[in-house]
C-alpha cells in the first residue's frame, strides 16, 4: 500500500491515466498476490474480510483517477442551433428579404407585397390571421360567424343538403351537388364524407345528432350561427356557392381565414379582406367595453412570409 501511495504522488512526471494503471498494478501485486500464495487467515490483514476491503479501496481509487482523466478531456464541440429562418428553404428566405419586419403595412400595400412574395408554382391562398383580445372559454367571447366574400373564394365547394323531398328539389336547382336524406345518412353510416359543406333543415337536425362526433372535428357539423341550419336551404346553397365562408376563433383567440387566391389580384383581395375586417369588428362582444378588441392582423400566402398590416 505504501508503494501505491508513492506512485499516486508522482503526477509531475506521468499523466494521471498512467498513474491510475500503475496504482492498480502495484496494489494488486502488493495486496492480492501474497494472499494467493498463502492461505486466507481467519482474522487479520489476510482474512477474507480484509481482502475484500483492500479490493474495494483499489477499485475506488481506480474510479476516482479515471474520472479525473475524463474530466480533463476536451468537451465535444456542438454546432449552434440554427434559427427558424435559417432552417427554411432558399425560396422562403429570398421572399422574406422583401418584408420589413418592424413595418406595419397598409392593406393594399401588404396585398401587393404578399403577391410578390408568393414564389410557389401553384395558385396560393391569401390568408388573414386576426389576433383578438377575447377569452374563447367565455361563451359570449367565442367569436363565430359567416361572411359572403364579395369576390368569392376561388374554390369549388361540394354542397350536400339534408332535407325532405320538396326542399331537396329546391336545393338541387340552387346548385347543391346532392340533396335528400336516406342516401346521405347511408353514406354517413359507412363513414363516407364526400362534401365540403353540409346544409340541414331544422327538422333533420335530431337525426344528425349521432354523427356529431364524426362531423364536428372536421368542421362540417351544421350550425345556426354559420347559416347551415335553415329552413331556406335554396338561399343557403346560393350563398355558399357565391363565396360564403365560416370563421371561428381558436383556443388562443386568433381567427384564421383565407380571403382568396393570389390570382385574384390586389383589388379583389382588398374587397374580401375589408369585408372580413368589418365583419370581425361587428362581432365584438358586449362584455368587452372599451379597450382593444383587435390586437393585430397579419397577412400571408401559402408557404409565404408573414406581413403585419394596419387595421385601423
Amino acid at each position: 500500500m505504501a508503494e501505491a501511495k508513492k506512485v499516486a504522488k508522482a503526477t509531475t512526471t506521468k499523466t494521471k491515466k498512467a498513474v491510475a494503471e500503475e496504482v492498480v498494478a502495484v496494489t494488486a501485486e502488493a495486496v492480492v498476490a501474497p494472499i494467493v500464495e498463502e492461505k486466507v487467515a481467519k482474522a487479520g490483514k489476510r482474512s477474507l474480510k480484509a481482502v475484500k476491503e483492500a479490493e474495494a479501496v483499489v477499485a475506488k481509487e481506480e474510479r476516482k483517477l479515471k474520472a479525473e482523466v475524463n474530466a480533463e478531456a476536451p468537451a465535444h464541440h456542438q454546432k449552434p442551433t440554427r434559427s427558424i429562418l435559417e432552417r427554411r428553404g432558399k425560396n422562403y428566405r429570398k421572399a422574406n428579404e422583401l418584408v420589413e419586419k418592424k413595418k406595419v403595412y397598409e392593406l393594399k400595400e401588404a396585398l401587393d407585397l404578399a403577391i410578390k412574395t408568393s414564389l410557389v408554382k401553384f395558385d396560393a391562398s391569401v390568408e388573414m390571421h386576426i389576433n383578438l383580445a377575447v377569452d374563447p372559454r367565455q361563451a359570449d367571447q367565442n367569436i363565430r360567424g359567416s361572411i359572403a366574400l364579395p369576390a368569392g373564394t376561388g374554390k369549388t365547394v361540394r354542397i350536400v343538403v339534408l332535407a325532405d323531398a320538396k326542399d331537396a328539389d329546391a336545393a338541387i336547382k340552387a346548385g347543391a351537388d346532392k340533396a335528400g336524406s336516406d342516401d346521405i345518412f347511408a353514406a354517413l353510416d359507412k363513414g363516407i364524407i364526400d362534401f365540403d359543406i353540409l346544409i340541414c333543415t331544422p327538422a333533420m337536425m335530431p337525426k344528425l345528432g349521432k354523427y356529431a362526433r364524426v362531423l364536428g372535428p372536421k368542421g362540417l357539423m351544421p350550425n345556426p350561427k354559420s347559416g347551415t341550419v335553415t329552413p331556406d336551404v335554396a338561399k343557403a346553397v346560393s350563398e355558399a356557392k357565391a363565396g360564403k365562408v365560416e370563421f371561428r376563433v381558436d383556443s388562443t383567440g386568433i381567427v384564421h381565414l383565407a380571403v382568396g387566391k393570389v390570382s385574384f389580384g390586389v383589388e379583389k383581395l382588398e374587397q374580401n379582406a375589408s369585408a372580413v375586417l368589418a365583419t370581425i369588428r361587428s362581432a365584438k362582444p358586449l362584455s368587452l367595453k372599451g379597450g382593444t378588441f383587435i390586437k393585430s392582423v397579419h397577412l400571408t400566402t401559402t408557404m409565404g412570409p408573414s406581413i403585419k398590416i394596419s387595421f385601423n
